[in-house]
């Protein structure tokens, strides 16, 4: 049992630095010469240029949406983490970890709707921009987004199913 509870305690630890990496990082959108997140947008040339991304941008509302979400998810996922060894504690035996599972279910959720909000927004978004910044390809942080989204969900059926034994 207690190889199965460090197993967990390791999966939701890495899922909470899965959701801060790729909320955080500067990576959701990457070229050869400039990199993009849901934050800023940054030109790497003879000099590093970053500006932040602006509400002079028509799909800045959007924008804010998958901020509000990503930041969220990972909100909830440590809130999940410390709802979690509350209950460790003060649940009895056979009993089920359901809020903090619904706790995990809400942020894979909210990391499912920021991701699938920049994949939609993505043509529409990078349409306004250079034809360089259009010749880009999806970064690592997007992809651990997604990452996050499964790890998220696979840890809240987990906690679904966990019952306290000896």
């Amino acid at each position: 049992m207690l190889v199965l509870l460090a197993f967990i305690i390791v999966f939701h630890i890495t899922s909470a630095a899965l959701l801060f990496i790729s909320t955080i990082d500067n990576a959701w959108w990457v070229g050869d010469t400039f990199s993009m997140d849901i934050w800023k947008e940054c030109n790497y040339t003879q000099v590093t240029n970053c500006t932040d991304i602006g509400n002079d941008n028509a799909s800045f509302q959007a924008i804010q949406t998958v901020q509000a979400t990503m930041i969220l998810a990972t909100i909830l996922c440590c809130i999940g983490f410390f709802v979690f060894v509350l209950q460790l504690f003060r649940l009895k035996q056979g009993e089920r970890f359901v809020f903090t599972a619904i706790v995990q279910l809400l942020a894979c959720l909210c990391v499912m709707i920021g991701a699938s909000v920049y994949t939609a927004l993505h043509k529409e978004f990078h349409a306004q921009q250079p034809q360089i910044v259009q010749d880009g390809s999806y970064g690592y942080s997007f992809i651990l987004a997604w990452i996050a989204f499964a790890f998220t969900f696979i840890s809240s059926i987990m906690y679904l199913i966990l019952r306290k034994r000896k």
